[in-house]
């Protein structure tokens, strides 16, 4: 089968490398074409364009790139006319996605429309459940509680499970392999920074975890700061770390990072399916963001959430600490991380956590990406 796929953000980029694996194991001619980014390309796709470009969070910062989008969504549609693919799969960035699936619907090509990862109608416009039906055939959930939303109103939906627990990281057993290769000290520890994988993320959030970062240093002699970034903004976080005095080693790649996460003492990152990786395989960690002002004032009226972070939301408690818009500066964020290095019961407070939050998202049963593979072709193969 020739499947189009669109993954808008590196978050779904990485979802699309490990569904486009579980395809094509069940189906070795599979042809993949569409919108991806290093993870998917990994596996064989060439992208219609770079992801960067939507990218964008915030109201604020999403309005001067709507000519940008809009031109992007229209080229897309072209070529997925101009292709004929045996299904259209989006992933994430359900704003973008969906237009491009309505557009798709009006022009009457009969293409399986699919869309992996449900939009958040548990925090916001709700309304988008009773909608999606008109526009997709089929919906994948990576948590549990999200088909509820979603059946009701005639849509296909199936919960196949989180990804990030078949990610390299949570498969990797290479502890201590990052320290021999970057010849770290087997008595060091290595606190992870991970300010966000968006220019305007690591250009808010960057600064403030660098200031704390210090901070740390100044009582920990033993620390080594590591960054794992992508190729989107690792140009912007390799000359921003140039005006820190630190021992900071920057890496790219998933491999890298795998071998990162395995080694590391605690981590500071964005909120993001990366903190849901960090309680994965147990590393403590805090969880530290910030926006515009303007965005802040429509995120409170729009937003009915008690927590951000993906761990918190799921066990419906503060498990994480979520250090947010004036909460997130150096002092607080040194403090929570001096805090886990010191506090052994502290982190065995997380560690209970994180164990609910394997079991809740199928740690150990057959891998998320398989079910939703099959899902897909199941789909695909009723719809013929």
């Amino acid at each position: 089968m020739k499947y189009y796929l669109i993954a808008g953000e590196p978050s779904g980029d990485s979802l699309g490398g490990r569904l486009m694996q579980a395809l094509k194991q069940k189906d070795p001619n599979a042809e993949f074409i569409g919108i991806g980014g290093d993870n998917m390309q990994e596996q064989g796709l060439k992208s219609l364009f770079d992801i960067s470009e939507l990218a964008v969070m915030g109201i604020a910062e999403v309005i001067p790139s709507i000519p940008r989008i809009l031109k992007r969504i229209k080229q897309t549609v072209a070529e997925i006319e101009r292709t004929k693919p045996d299904a259209v799969i989006t992933i994430d960035s359900w704003s973008f996605c969906a237009r491009i699936h309505k557009k798709i619907r009006a022009l009457k090509l009969g293409i399986p429309q699919i869309h992996y990862v449900a939009p958040q109608v548990w925090a916001w416009k709700k309304r988008r459940a009773r909608t999606m039906y008109k526009y997709i055939d089929l919906l994948l959930t990576l948590f549990p509680n999200e088909p509820k939303y979603f059946t009701p109103y005639h849509l296909d939906t199936v919960f196949v499970g989180h990804p990030v627990i078949e990610s390299a990281i949570v498969n990797n057993s290479s502890n201590g392999l990052f320290k021999k290769e970057h010849n770290i000290e087997e008595n060091k520890r290595i606190m992870l920074i991970l300010p966000g994988s968006r220019h305007n993320e690591v250009q808010r959030l960057l600064p403030d975890f660098m200031e704390a970062a210090k901070i740390v240093q100044r009582k920990f002699t033993d620390i080594v700061f590591v960054i794992p970034t992508v190729s989107t903004v690792a140009k912007r976080v390799k000359q921003m770390v140039r005006n820190y005095a630190l021992p900071v080693i920057i890496v790219e790649g998933q491999d890298e990072r795998s071998k990162a996460f395995c080694d590391s003492s605690v981590a500071v990152a964005a909120s993001g399916t990366v903190a849901l990786e960090l309680a994965i395989i147990n590393v403590p960690h805090i969880i530290a963001y910030k926006v515009p002002k303007l965005t802040e004032i429509l995120a409170r009226c729009f937003l009915h959430i008690k927590f951000v972070n993906l761990t918190n939301l799921l066990l419906n408690r503060l498990v994480v600490p979520e250090l947010l818009q004036q909460e997130c500066n150096p002092k607080n964020i040194a403090s929570y991380v001096i805090k886990f290095l010191t506090d052994a019961g502290e982190y065995q407070h997380q560690k209970q956590g994180f164990e609910e939050a394997r079991i809740m998202l199928g740690f150990g049963r057959q891998t998320p990406s398989e079910n939703a593979a099959q899902a897909i072709i199941n789909k695909i193969n009723a719809l013929k």
